[in-house]
């Protein structure tokens, strides 16, 4: 039994004409729902961050079910969108239901970024700079995380896009910290100035290790350096860790990456990912069309503290979807859309343990 296919929820490409575009809602720009989240409903904005290969139309309507407020597009290398359809077309996905979504850019050059931004600010609700990537090929073409070192060059980015389009565009940058703190104060101190709506920062230089303690003495800094909002990245693994991180620090907005990669339902509450959110992101995987081994390892990240970690082994070893399918169908009820009780459980219901019931 294949899972419900959505024919009729055509994505959005970048080569239809901006202009038959609908205008984007105002509710949806990130910089309303960052404000409105404190002020209304006093508690940060949750914020789902952008993940390579790994935060596409997929996951990101799954986590919009889970009490997520902004969800961000993977990182897209401006000069390749800009000079080839089928990065294009490979880059980028979306449809009406995905919003509010930020897309994350990598650049380096004024010329780049704006050629980006024409073509595709009709589509989204905000734009982030990444300037704080440390993946070390990124870094070596200048993107990333190399930019922490050209703060001048991030303010005329900066300044370039809200001199064209003003408040029709809600522009972002994600740094991460400086050895020195001060060369980081400096820095949001010439990105504020050139006009940017908000700043995300990474706890984190880039060459300290994911094992080591975000640094949120540094975060709180920069927030009591700058007027725009602040959101605060680094080890939010738990609803409690996303408050305690804002209270801590005093910002807007608390982004989750590799914790709502495990736990796509983290800002929900929950410690550990809902079956139901398995199901639903297995409809949405297979009626979107996600690659197998994207949606292999996002199983394998969701499942892990769901079930003893030999059956998680015995998944990955699965080499196709119809393999992985038959392979959740033997030991697991795994429920399609329409049928009762869909997304809805919070533990597996076992395969074994319903035969079993039904011959006692």
């Amino acid at each position: 039994m294949s899972l419900t296919s959505k024919l009729d929820e055509l994505s959005i490409n970048t080569a239809t004409p901006a202009p038959t575009l609908p205008a984007r809602n105002p509710e949806h720009r990130p910089i309303h729902i960052i404000k409105n989240a404190k002020r209304v409903l006093g508690r940060p904005a949750f914020i789902a961050g952008p993940m390579v290969r790994y935060s596409k139309l997929p996951f990101r309507e799954l986590v919009r079910n889970y009490n997520t407020d902004i969800v961000y597009t993977p990182m897209i290398l401006a000069r390749e969108f800009v000079r080839n359809d089928i990065a294009r077309i490979s880059d980028f996905t979306t449809n009406d239901r995905d919003r509010p979504v930020i897309v994350q850019v990598g650049c380096n050059n004024v010329e780049d970024l704006l050629k980006f931004v024409e073509m595709i600010h009709p589509y989204v609700d905000g734009i982030g700079i990444n300037c704080g990537c440390p993946i070390k090929e990124q870094v070596r073409e200048g993107i990333g995380a190399a930019l922490m070192t050209e703060p001048d060059l991030v303010a005329a980015m900066v300044k370039a896009v809200k001199d064209k389009y003003g408040d029709r565009v809600c522009l972002e940058t994600k740094i991460r910290i400086h050895a020195d703190i001060n060369q980081t104060v400096e820095f949001v101190k010439k990105v504020e100035a050139s006009g940017v709506d908000y700043i995300t920062v990474h706890g984190r230089t880039k060459n300290t290790r994911s094992s080591v303690p975000v640094n949120l003495e540094a975060i709180k800094i920069v927030k009591q350096t700058v007027q725009v909002p602040v959101v605060a990245n680094g080890d939010c693994f738990s609803l409690q860790d996303a408050y305690d991180i804002a209270e801590y620090t005093g910002v807007d907005g608390i982004m989750a990456v590799r914790g709502i990669l495990a736990n796509p339902a983290l800002f929900a509450g929950f410690d550990k990912t809902p079956w139901g959110a398995v199901e639903l992101f297995w409809d949405l995987a297979t009626s979107y069309g996600l690659p197998f081994r994207i949606t292999q390892h996002h199983l394998s990240e969701m499942m892990d503290k769901v079930v003893p970690r030999k059956f998680v082994k015995e998944m990955n070893e699965t080499s196709c979807l119809m393999d992985m399918i038959d392979w959740f169908d033997k030991n697991f009820v795994l429920r399609r859309r329409g049928e009762k009780d869909f997304a809805t459980r919070v533990d597996p219901e076992w395969r074994a343990n319903r035969e079993q019931a039904a011959h006692i």
